[in-house]
Order: structure tokens, then C-alpha cells, then sequence
């Protein structure tokens, strides 16, 4: 016997009875981005691996550890993208995006891969939904894209289980200046760190402050804050954002502590968290990455954006009771002997062709179990067509939800079913 294949590990199925959710998510993300002038962009599931070398950064874990990387047969290396933004950045340079307004307002969904410790709600392959504005270096930008976050999630009912933070990891001279002190400041306890910490020493030393472990949280209270080294721009456009976000009502914390896991950052950060989800709480991410573009070899070109993990965002929305299943059909025709199924198919075809979604029964089962599996199937109504009905030139209909029964006529069934609902 041959052993049945299954998926590898890190991925899963999305069952049909779980997809609805996934469409209830989409729809939010359509509606909203589209209230915001967001415009979808849809880009190739690989890469040349040099695109995320080069931007997320040769020193981080995702491009050390986790990429799905191999040699094609021209011997290029290709990568399967381990995050969104970087790709979008391409596209946006390759395609000239620029020249068709100032500001390029972008959304995605999409799968991406990392080679990870699968964990709940995040796999090997996982899904994100982001967005990205190129143009704009003004603080306002910032807010722009911080309160349609917020406004996304409250429409998923998350803001109130949800908090934002955010920090400003400034401009590039202020943060060379900072990663100068915080060394200083952590040298003497380096012995005492863990080994990721130790790494993160040499390569990136603000991503040390994002630490999960006790110790080195409780060493890292007295560390030098990144306000202190600010410049005046630094200062002026974070205050600035800060002032809009309470102009709007959107309640927020500044979290001096808070850096983004990719080298291409600078300036604005923000996150949103949810108890809701467990230890890996994070919701939403983003930040303000003006040298993006220019790195990736285009013009100099202001940018910011966020990305969501889509599978954590149904796990915190979890309530069935506030997504109901819209695709579940309306009707499930039950048929009874030969001679009614050519009426049945017939007036199907009708019914789905002024937009009624219809089960049609083809197994010929008794009625007992056809109208079983149409209770199961979760249909508003039952059609049925059995022998009594075929001499009659008639249709059963029965409403699911109250038992209420009676007949129609075939040829009125269309007008009957117009009326009903309307």
C-alpha cells in the first residue's frame, strides 16, 4: 500500500469551511484600502535572491537563516520572497511608477516563505496583507498610514483588545551615533547575553532591544534612549506625528524600545499588539524606509508601509458569530426518480443565472437523506421534485429555517423566487 503524501511541514490547507473567513478578512482589506486611494499590486513569488540580501539585510535572520534560496539553470540564485515590501520596491522602479503621480499609493495580499520554527499562526508559508506610499517624506504620510491601520482593525474589531505602539528610530546619522552609546553601554554585560543578543551586538545592536528575555529587558532599563540623540529634523517630524494621531483620537504609546526586525528602516516605526493572540502578539508592523528605493537602485524616493500577518489576524478575530458564512447556498434542489432530473437541472440553471447560489443533488438518494444533507448544507430553502411534481408540472418549496411548505409552479418558480428575495 502507498503511504498517503501529505503537506510539508511549516504548510497547510485553508479547508472550505474556513475560506469564508479568509474572504470576510479580504473584503475589509479591499474596502478600506479602497477608501485611502490604495491601488493592488500582485508581484512574482520569487526573486533574484539579491533583492533581499541587499535590503532586508545580509546580517538579519530571515536572509542568515530562513530564505527558500537555489540556483536556476543559468545558475542565478532565486529566492521564494520572505517578505513583500521589497518586491513592491522593485516593481514600483522597474515599471516607473513614479511618473504617473507623486505619491504611489500600493496594497498587497499574499503568501510569503520563511524557513522557521513553525508556531501558532505563523508557518513556513504564511499569508500578508500590506501596504506601501512612496513619494511623501511628511509626517502626515506617517499618520496616513498609522490611522488606516487603525481604521482596518477597528473593522475587524480589534482596537479595543489591540495597542499601538510607536518610536522613531531617526534619521540615519542619529541612529549611527545611538548604535555607538548603546555598544558602549552593553559591552561590559556582553558575556552575560544570549547568543542571539551577542550576534545582534556585531551586526545590528538596536535589534537587541527588541529581547524577549527577562534578563537582558530588565539590563537593557537603563540603556540610552534614542531620543537623546535625535537631531532637530528627527525631533521636529516625530512630535509632529505625534500631535496628528492625537488630532485624531487614535490612542497610541511611545515605546522608546521599539525597532523593525529589516535594515531598511529609519525614522517613524510603529506596531500593533494583541493579548489576544499569546507571546508572539504582534498584529501589524511598519515603519518609514526613505532610503528603500535608492538602495534597490532607483531615484531617492521617500517611503512607509505596514504589513499584517493574515493567519494571526483570524486568530485574534476568532468569533464565527461576527463573520457569517455569505456563501452558503440559498437553495438545495432535492430530486426523487430519473424523470425529475431534467426539470431539476434545468430550473438550477435558471435560478443561478439570476444570481441564486444552488446545490444540486446528484446522487439520487432517498428524500430522507437529501433533505438531511440540505439542513447540513446550511441552505436558506429547499426545492423538491418528485414524482407528484413532475405529473403536476409543480416545484415543493420548503423554507429550512421555519418548515413552512407549498407548492409552485414550475414556469412561476423564477418570478416566485424574484419576489421572495427582494
Amino acid at each position: 500500500m502507498i503511504n498517503p503524501i501529505r503537506s510539508i511541514k511549516g504548510t497547510y490547507d485553508i479547508l472550505p469551511e474556513d475560506i469564508f473567513l479568509w474572504h470576510k478578512l479580504e473584503d475589509i482589506i479591499f474596502e478600506i484600502c479602497s477608501q485611502y486611494g490604495f491601488k493592488e499590486i500582485r508581484t512574482p513569488v520569487f526573486e533574484e535572491t539579491r533583492l533581499f540580501s541587499r535590503t532586508v539585510g545580509e546580517n538579519t535572520d530571515i536572509v542568515s537563516k530562513e530564505m527558500y534560496t537555489w540556483n536556476d539553470k543559468d545558475n542565478r540564485s532565486l529566492t521564494l520572497r520572505p517578505e513583500l515590501t521589497a518586491s513592491v520596491a522593485r516593481s514600483f522602479i522597474q515599471h516607473n511608477l513614479g511618473k504617473d503621480s507623486p505619491i504611489q499609493r500600493l496594497f498587497y495580499i499574499g503568501p510569503i516563505f520563511r524557513r522557521e520554527r513553525p508556531q501558532k499562526g505563523r508557518q513556513r508559508q504564511f499569508h500578508q496583507f500590506g501596504i506601501e506610499a512612496f513619494g511623501s517624506d511628511k509626517p502626515e504620510q506617517d499618520v496616513e498610514i498609522i490611522a488606516l491601520a487603525w481604521h482596518f482593525l477597528s473593522e475587524c474589531k480589534l482596537t479595543k483588545r489591540g495597542k499601538l505602539n510607536i518610536n522613531s528610530i531617526g534619521s540615519k546619522k542619529c541612529r549611527n551615533a545611538y548604535c555607538n552609546a548603546l555598544k558602549e553601554y552593553i559591552n561590559p554585560f556582553l558575556g552575560d547575553l544570549s547568543n542571539i543578543s551577542k550576534s545582534r551586538f556585531e551586526k545590528n545592536p538596536l535589534r537587541i532591544l527588541d529581547t524577549k528575555v527577562d534578563k537582558e529587558i530588565t539590563l537593557l532599563q537603563d540603556a540610552p534612549v534614542m531620543t537623546d540623540f535625535y537631531t532637530t529634523q528627527d525631533k521636529k517630524h516625530f512630535e509632529s506625528v505625534q500631535n496628528f494621531l492625537s488630532q485624531l483620537k487614535i490612542p497610541f504609546t511611545v515605546n522608546p524600545k521599539l525597532v523593525r526586525g529589516l535594515d531598511y528602516y529609519g525614522g517613524t516605526v510603529f506596531e500593533f499588539s494583541s493579548n489576544s493572540i499569546g507571546a508572539q502578539d504582534a498584529l501589524l508592523g511598519g515603519g518609514r524606509y526613505d532610503g528603500l528605493i535608492e538602495m534597490i537602485g532607483g531615484k531617492p524616493t521617500p517611503g512607509i508601509g505596514f504589513a499584517a500577518g493574515m493567519e494571526r489576524l483570524l486568530l485574534a478575530m476568532n468569533s464565527r458569530d461576527d463573520y457569517p458564512d455569505k456563501n452558503k447556498p440559498d437553495i438545495y434542489f432535492v430530486c426523487i426518480g430519473d424523470e425529475s432530473i431534467e426539470m431539476a437541472l434545468n430550473i438550477s440553471m435558471q435560478l443561478r443565472l439570476k444570481g441564486l447560489k444552488v446545490i444540486f443533488n446528484s446522487l439520487n438518494r432517498s428524500m430522507k437523506s437529501q433533505l438531511r444533507a440540505a439542513n447540513k448544507s446550511g441552505s436558506k430553502y429547499a426545492l423538491i421534485i418528485g414524482e407528484d411534481e413532475v405529473k403536476s408540472g409543480s416545484v415543493c418549496f420548503k423554507s429550512l429555517e421555519s418548515g413552512e411548505q407549498n407548492k409552485v409552479l414550475q414556469s412561476e418558480i423564477i418570478n416566485f423566487f424574484d419576489i421572495l428575495t427582494k
